[in-house]
């Protein structure tokens, strides 16, 4: 059986690391995407360089991520038969009013813009030999809003209603589309979204088990080994420590 190609963003570590290794083990040869080159470097050592290629970049460098690709078909003459959209963040947890809008919109650039380019990228050569999966990590944030989640919810939200359109437009041209939405996950995401602050971050997960980027990687490795014929449109997954809060009701202790 030929091995099959796996486009992974966000790949030098948590989710995309994790996400890279579960399926270099289930036979998929993986292009590996992400900033940090030293790290990206150490996963192709650790996946062995004939079987992981990468591209250091930043995932919203369109232009360049297409001409890496290129090289790495003609090279290789590997074409993605797997698109994994990894790649994102949250910054800050302010309320609306007193967040930074530069936050803002780098969120909505990697979240959003960066994810719809590349999936763009990769669809006509899937649609052009009727195959193909995209996964996207959503988020729960996409659907539950919490106090400070503002944009970083949308961008996710964005996410699950981009993926349930992708699947209208493809039903026909044998490509599926799933949205993995994980909830309170263990990972770099909180140093990310605190700005280096460790304390901080690590209180996020204090008397907790959270989840782990292996988990997530399961889930991807689930999807990608059932039958053709079989579409999951998404899955939401939270750690047995966590469930969906009662409605929040702002009372006026004078009355």
């Amino acid at each position: 059986m030929q091995m099959k190609t796996a486009l992974i963003t966000g790949a030098s570590s948590g989710f995309g690391w994790a996400i890279a290794k579960r399926l270099a083990a289930q036979n998929y040869r993986i292009i590996a995407l992400a900033r940090r080159k030293e790290r990206l470097l150490e996963l192709q050592q650790l996946l062995g360089e004939s079987y992981c290629a990468f591209i250091a970049c930043d995932v919203q460098e369109s232009k360049r991520i297409e001409q890496n690709l290129q090289q790495i078909a003609s090279e290789r003459g590997w074409n993605v038969d797997v698109l994994v959209n990894n790649a994102g963040f949250a910054l800050g947890l302010q309320s609306a009013d007193c967040a930074d809008l530069d936050d803002w919109e780098r969120m909505i650039s990697v979240n959003c813009t960066a994810l719809v380019r590349l999936t763009r990228l990769v669809l006509p050569q899937m649609v052009a030999k009727q195959s193909g999966i995209i996964i996207n990590i959503g988020s729960i944030a996409g659907s539950y809003p919490y106090p400070g989640g503002n944009v970083y919810g949308a961008t996710k939200a964005f996410v699950k209603q981009f993926s349930l359109n992708l699947r209208a437009d493809l039903f026909d041209k044998n490509i599926r589309v799933t949205n993995i939405e994980p909830g309170l996950a263990q990972s770099e995401f909180s140093l990310v979204r605190f700005k280096g602050d460790k304390e901080q971050a690590d209180s996020v997960y204090a008397g907790t088990q959270p989840l782990l980027p292996e988990d997530i990687a399961e889930a991807v490795a689930w999807v990608l080994s059932l039958p053709e014929h079989v579409n999951i449109n998404r899955i939401e997954l939270m750690p047995t420590t966590q469930a969906a809060a009662a409605l929040n009701v702002c009372r006026n202790k004078g009355t």
